[in-house]
């Protein structure tokens, strides 16, 4: 490591422009093709996937995403002439439309059913050539223009569907500068140098700028969310920071202790910088392994985010170099190079909070653990209640199209109107068909039923589609439950001793996303604990360690879930982030927390027990090694985990809920590993145990490859004309 600094001190401008050059040149690609993102949460082998193959094959023309238009008159209703005049212009230029396959409205015969009871409300239907995230967003757009064309004073019109919310989502905006100021504030007051505090920021945005950029260029050669170029920016950024931290913060001890900037940034490198490096590992792993589970949708969110960090680690162990070389004395305060000057070189002690509270663990531990355990505990408890799920538009900011939309349909036509199950049924013969029409005849009677509407069959046709209306909102439970009676009792009642096949589909592929994740969450939590368990033991030569990690990881995981729960599944607070009304957690939102977490939470372990390893390798002294550990890696964690629950925090008020459940939960995830697990229950666990933190059976350690995180000092003499700069 300390090869790779010296070459890009050596060479700093150089590899300055060699960072730049990648940005301009990536964005020039990026510009010239584009982006191509997908959305689609389908799932191979779920009954909501083949529901939608048999349509695309059978019927493409209704496979499209299906969106709608909803108008509410104040004064008389929906039918009177004004009104019906005023909506079915709007509709024929809406039906002759780029992108639009069909328009059903409410003004003929076959569409009666799609006017409320009281006539104040109604809707059209308009499927879209394709599914949400391949129509083109102008497309889109230009439907809803000529839709709300149609509204007046009294006539009310709005849009909802997938492919009218995609055009209501903004990725990126102020919550980034929000998060990069804050950082920016916290780092300021910690290094008191506004150009160390400027260091990491810089370092961070080169790495998540290149991997954002990336992550648009992979988006053209494998499937990638949309929301995948967010996420990458909340976590590369926080990691980023805080990677660029630590190692500026040991090159600033170097200087201090007489070193040159080159010597100094060698040594940080081989020393913090190993430990960057070992942490970065420890997320990308953490995070590629998502790829276990098979599923495209988190696969590419998998890949955008593992390249963000592994860029932000690229910049942290080259580009941060080369500008401290740039910088010089200055990335020390005024006060530190005034006294560099004036008093010599001289190693910095560790002084104030950190150490005295140090001692303080290690005099009380057994009674600072429990409260630090109770606390993290008191914290999870609301996850016992997790419910997963997909939210709706009901949980868009209430100044949206679509929102608007949703509540006009919920109050005209009933909650169940915003999200329909849609049954596709395989009938070839006239027998098949006739115990589908006996289907339809039960459905209507069901509990949980509020319509069903049956597609007529023409001579020669296959492939039916029924519409059922459940009596409550989409991300109800009691939805999931008619989902449930419905493939369960109700459905194959109808199949049994004929030819029929009926799948159900489009409401309940979020459940059957969630089903399948919640299937492989234990697989995929065993991989990630059991490679970060093997990852400590060769780092620090312990079996306690390791398993002291992870156990805090998972307390830290149940934080940031037991928050989501609170705010998003229970509404505390729901509505003032703008988020909407309670409702389930994001299906895919423990698969990401948990790697993301994961990784984060491997890091301050990594930081926290580098430095306790290396006073151990020193001393043999448990208790001093530990104390040592804590006193000195304290306020360089704590800052580095406000800094990033400050850059995670921003992103609640995006707008956006997925994100915001995402910013919440490793937020205070975040800090509270730092402020309770790491700098109390896991030094106090550690002074209890003893020199048996640092055991190792023998024939493990002969067959565990040997690798340092602290690398040894890399000593050289201070060079006089640098001593000289600090005096001016």
């Amino acid at each position: 490591m300390s090869v790779l600094a010296r070459w890009c001190h050596r060479h700093r401008l150089v590899t300055v422009l060699l960072w730049l050059g990648l940005l301009v040149g990536l964005g020039a690609v990026s510009g010239a093709v584009g982006t191509k993102y997908s959305d689609s949460m389908a799932m191979p082998a779920t009954e909501s996937s083949r529901a939608m193959d048999l349509l695309k094959e059978q019927m493409p023309a209704a496979a499209g995403d299906t969106d709608t238009v909803v108008w509410h008159t104040a004064t008389g209703t929906v039918n009177d002439p004004a009104v019906k005049d005023r909506m079915t212009a709007a509709l024929d230029a809406v039906a002759h439309s780029p992108s639009v396959a069909s328009v059903s409205g409410p003004y003929t015969e076959r569409g009666a059913h799609q006017v409320s009871a009281d006539g104040t409300t109604a809707y059209a239907q308009v499927t879209f050539t394709g599914d949400a995230h391949a129509v083109p967003k102008a497309d889109v757009e230009h439907v809803i223009d000529l839709a709300e064309q149609a509204r007046t004073g009294g006539l009310d019109v709005q849009l909802g569907g997938q492919a009218v919310q995609n055009t209501e989502t903004e990725m990126g905006g102020l919550s980034e500068v929000i998060g990069v100021v804050a950082a920016l504030v916290v780092m300021t007051l910690v290094f008191r140098s506004a150009w160390a505090a400027a260091l990491p920021i810089l370092t961070a945005v080169a790495g998540v700028g290149t991997g954002v950029i990336g992550t648009g260029l992979l988006s053209h050669g494998m499937s990638i969310a949309s929301v995948a170029p967010t996420l990458g920016v909340l976590v590369g950024l926080g990691v980023g920071i805080d990677y660029a931290l630590f190692i500026v913060n040991r090159h600033r001890k170097g200087l201090t202790a007489g070193l040159s900037v080159e010597d100094a940034s060698a040594k940080a490198l081989n020393t913090s910088g190993r430990a960057v490096l070992f942490a970065g590992l420890t997320v990308v792993i953490a995070l590629l392994g998502m790829l276990i589970l098979g599923m495209g949708f988190l696969n590419g969110m998998a890949v955008s985010a593992a390249l963000t960090v592994a860029l932000t680690v690229l910049a942290a162990v080259t580009l941060l170099p080369a500008l401290l070389g740039l910088l010089g004395l200055r990335v020390l305060s005024r006060a530190q190079r005034r006294r560099l000057a004036e008093q010599g070189p001289g190693e910095e002690h560790t002084t104030g909070f950190w150490p005295r509270w140090a001692a303080r663990v290690q005099a009380r531990p057994t009674g600072r653990a429990l409260v630090a355990l109770l606390l993290m505990l008191a914290v999870s408890l609301p996850v016992l209640s997790l419910r997963l799920g997909s939210s709706d538009a009901g949980n868009n900011p209430r100044s949206t199209t679509s929102r608007q939309a949703y509540d006009l349909l919920a109050e005209g036509f009933g909650p169940g109107f915003n999200g329909p199950l849609l049954l596709v049924a395989e009938a070839p013969d006239a027998a098949d068909k006739a115990a589908l029409t006996e289907l339809v005849a039960e459905l209507k009677g069901l509990d949980g039923v509020a319509q069903v509407t049956a597609a007529p069959m023409q001579d020669g046709q296959r492939i039916g589609t029924v519409q059922v209306v459940p009596t409550t909102s989409p991300q109800s439970a009691q939805t999931s439950e008619l989902i449930t009676e419905l493939r369960e009792r109700t459905v194959p009642a109808a199949e049994a001793g004929t030819g029929l096949q009926v799948h159900v589909g489009a409401t309940a592929t979020a459940a059957d996303f969630a089903d399948v994740l919640i299937s492989k969450l234990p697989l995929f939590i065993g991989i990630i604990v059991g490679l970060g368990c093997l990852l400590m033991m060769v780092a620090f030569r312990s079996l306690l360690v390791p398993l002291i990690g992870v156990a805090m990881n998972l307390l830290t995981m149940g934080v940031a879930f037991g928050a989501i729960v609170a705010v998003f599944q229970w509404g505390w607070g729901s509505e003032a982030l703008g988020v909407g009304a309670a409702g389930p957690v994001e299906a895919f939102a423990p698969v990401m927390i948990i790697a993301i977490l994961f990784g984060l939470s491997m890091d301050y372990q990594v930081f926290l027990i580098s430095r306790m390893h290396e006073e151990w390798t020193h001393t043999r002294d448990n208790h001093r090694a530990v104390r040592v550990g804590h006193g000195e890696t304290g306020q360089v964690i704590t800052a580095a985990a406000v800094i990033m629950a400050c850059v995670f925090a921003a992103f609640l008020f995006a707008g956006q809920r997925m994100i915001a459940e995402f910013g919440l939960g490793l937020a205070l995830a975040v800090l509270l590993d730092v402020l309770v697990l790491r700098t109390v229950l896991v030094p106090a666990l550690m002074h209890r145990f003893g020199a048996a933190n640092w055991w190792l059976p023998g024939w493990l350690d002969r067959l565990l490859p040997h690798v340092s995180v602290e690398g040894e000092p890399d000593p050289a003499p201070v060079r006089e004309p640098e001593l000289a700069d600090a005096r001016r």
